[in-house]
C-alpha cells in the first residue's frame, strides 16, 4: 500500500447547526474568529461553489451515452484538490503543518497533462466559443467562469495577506482545463461549437 501523503481527517460531523456563526463570524482552521465578510472566507466560499458545479458536471457526464470515465475520474480528482485548496485558504500560514492537505506543483502538472491530451485532436479555433450547444457543455463553461471568479478572489487575498501563490496558479490552470474539456466533450459527442459572431448581436447597420 502506498504511503499516505496527508493524514486522514480526524473530525466528525454529527450536528449540522451549531449557532456559533450567528454573530456573523466564523472560525479558521487555527481557531481564529473572523468576520464572514472577510476576503479569506469569500475565497474558500467561492471554492466551495466551484466544487458544487464540478459535481453537477460529473453527474451530467454519467447520464450521457458515451464513455467519459477518464474525464469523470479527472473531475473527481479536481473535487478533492478543491477541498485541499479550501484547507489552505481556511488556514493562516503560521498554522499550516506538513501533514495538512495542500496543492503542489505535481497537481498543476496533472492538469497541464490533461489539457495537452484533451486538446491534441481538437480543431483550431478562429473565434471565441460561446457557452452552450449542450447541457454538459454549458455546465463545463459555468465551471470555467466560477473558477475564474475563484482565481480573482484568491488574487485579492494574495494581495492583502500571505497565501501560497500556488493557489492562484492552480486555479488559473484549472479554468483552462475546463475550457478544453468543454471542447473535448463537444467533439466527442459530435456537437457543433457555438462561436462568437460580433456582427450577429450588433445593431449597427
Amino acid at each position: 500500500m502506498a504511503t499516505k501523503k496527508y493524514k486522514d481527517p480526524t473530525f466528525t460531523i454529527s450536528k449540522v447547526y451549531t449557532k456559533t456563526g450567528d454573530s456573523g463570524k466564523t472560525s479558521l482552521v487555527g481557531g481564529q474568529k473572523v468576520l464572514k465578510s472577510n476576503v479569506r472566507i469569500h475565497a474558500y466560499g467561492e471554492i466551495d461553489e466551484l466544487n458544487s458545479v464540478v459535481g453537477i458536471c460529473i453527474e451530467e457526464l454519467k447520464l450521457i451515452n458515451y464513455n467519459f470515465s477518464d474525464l469523470i475520474e479527472s473531475l473527481s480528482k479536481v473535487q478533492n484538490d478543491l477541498f485541499n485548496l479550501g484547507t489552505i485558504l481556511a488556514t493562516e500560514p503560521a498554522d499550516m503543518t506538513s501533514s495538512m492537505p495542500r496543492i503542489t506543483q505535481d497537481d498543476i502538472q496533472v492538469l497541464e497533462d490533461e489539457i495537452d491530451l484533451s486538446n491534441q485532436n481538437l480543431p483550431i479555433l478562429h473565434s471565441f466559443v460561446l457557452p452552450g450547444g449542450s447541457k454538459i457543455n454549458a455546465f463545463l463553461h459555468l465551471a470555467r467562469t466560477v473558477c475564474r471568479r475563484c482565481e480573482r478572489v484568491s488574487c485579492g487575498l494574495y494581495e492583502q495577506e500571505k497565501i501560497d501563490k500556488i493557489v492562484v496558479s492552480y486555479l488559473n490552470r484549472l479554468s483552462d482545463a475546463f475550457f478544453v474539456w468543454s471542447r473535448f466533450v463537444a467533439k466527442s459527442l459530435n456537437h457543433d461549437e457555438n462561436t462568437w459572431n460580433p456582427n450577429k448581436g450588433s445593431s449597427a447597420k
